[in-house]
């Protein structure tokens, strides 16, 4: 998810059918998945932060663990990122992200490890290498850094039964991979050579980490927004980056020049050129316009789309559709960011509270009691045959 210069500017479950939005119980019991191959995946990279910050989720007004109540309306899989060493917050480091994952596996999850290779946000506008790295001068010895710091943490978590499912090698990479302070991201082009051997260090440390522990994590990489996936992966290729499972697509309305078709067609192009699998790993939607807090929400009235107006019905609705639509065009799975950022007394960099809990699934207004965007998971999808 981008955290750059926009970041300053900035009941019950349901299920939809032909016929409209049917509510459910949100303590009704859930149904077998549909498709066990399919990934329904949420980002819950906050949740211990926010309950550290006094944060209570609500399912039937009861309080429920957020990671049991993924699991139990039928997600299978948690991204986690992982900053290298942040000195500017206490979560999403190695131990905290050991913790979430814990988690999630108690729940009976998989769990998708975002490597950002920074010590802060990395995503489609930057990159900024690691403090620890700043002073290595050679691309060599960065890809060294890279390999070590991939291997020694998988192997970590494999020696405590926690290896990832899958592992991003590096998060919404459009950009150069682990870029210095000085460099001019608006006129500098990518090295290629450069990124091609940081990608590949990190690649082969996923490979050798699953080697060494008897494993086999799978790799995706990730480009924020359609429409910038199709170039960078025919320059990844072209650099010699190949050895990868999973293509990782952002997309967020907002931030993208594509509608759902234009999504939907890049799903089908990618799956046919490459063999990898693609996954939206990163999307979001408002169930309202309000806020909670003095924090500005990111996705306000400039990121609807007119067939999905702002409410919890519109948000389950355009989960439905975007989900049919990655199904239908060859895609995998659909993992939706931060829906569990909510409103707490705690502060970001950027103000008291939480930029996103608008578009989480749970609503601020009833107690942070579970959405009907939960209900998407349950949809009856057609599947190919």
């Amino acid at each position: 998810m981008t955290f750059s210069r926009r970041r300053a500017l900035a009941a019950g479950l349901g299920l939809l059918t032909a016929s409209g939005l049917i509510r459910t119980s949100a303590a009704a019991p859930a149904k077998a998945a549909t498709n066990p191959d399919f990934y329904f995946g949420a980002d819950l990279s906050y949740v211990n932060e926010m309950e550290d910050c006094g944060a209570v989720f609500r399912q039937g007004g009861k309080r429920v663990d957020p990671y049991h109540l993924f699991a139990d309306t039928g997600h299978n899989l948690v991204r986690l990122r992982l900053w290298n060493n942040p000195d500017w917050t206490t979560y999403s480091h190695f131990d905290d992200v050991r913790r979430s994952m814990r988690r999630a596996k108690a729940s009976g999850q998989k769990v998708l490890l975002d490597f950002h290779y920074s010590d802060d946000w990395a995503d489609g506008d930057k990159q900024w290498i690691p403090k620890a790295w700043e002073n290595i001068p050679t691309t060599e010895g960065l890809a060294a850094a890279v390999y070590q710091f991939t291997f020694d943490t998988l192997t970590k978590l494999a020696g405590e039964g926690l290896m990832p499912h899958m592992v991003q090698v590096g998060n919404e990479t459009n950009k150069e991979m682990m870029g210095r302070k000085d460099w001019k991201w608006e006129t500098r082009t990518t090295d290629w050579v450069r990124n091609a051997a940081l990608f590949n260090a990190g690649i082969r440390a996923v490979r050798e980490a699953g080697k060494a522990t008897s494993t086999a994590p799978k790799i995706m990489l990730h480009i924020a927004q359609p429409e910038n996936a199709e170039p960078w992966f025919a320059k990844a290729t072209e650099a010699g980056v190949t050895d990868f499972d999973y293509i990782g697509l952002s997309y967020y309305r907002k931030w993208s020049s594509q509608g759902l078709d234009g999504l939907n067609a890049t799903i089908a192009r990618l799956t046919a050129t490459y063999q990898a699998k693609v996954i939206v790993v990163e999307t979001s939607y408002p169930w309202t316009t309000d806020g909670a807090d003095e924090a500005a929400n990111l996705l306000g009235p400039d990121t609807l789309i007119q067939e999905y107006p702002a409410t919890p019905e519109g948000q389950l609705r355009y989960l439905v559709d975007l989900t049919q639509g990655v199904i239908s065009h060859g895609g995998v799975g659909v993992v939706y960011w931060e829906p569990a950022w909510v409103s707490t007394s705690c502060k970001t960099r950027w103000g008291k509270g939480s930029h996103w809990e608008n578009a989480t699934f749970f609503d601020f207004k009833r107690g942070n009691e579970a959405l009907p965007a939960f209900g998407y998971v349950r949809h009856p999808y057609v599947w190919p045959n």
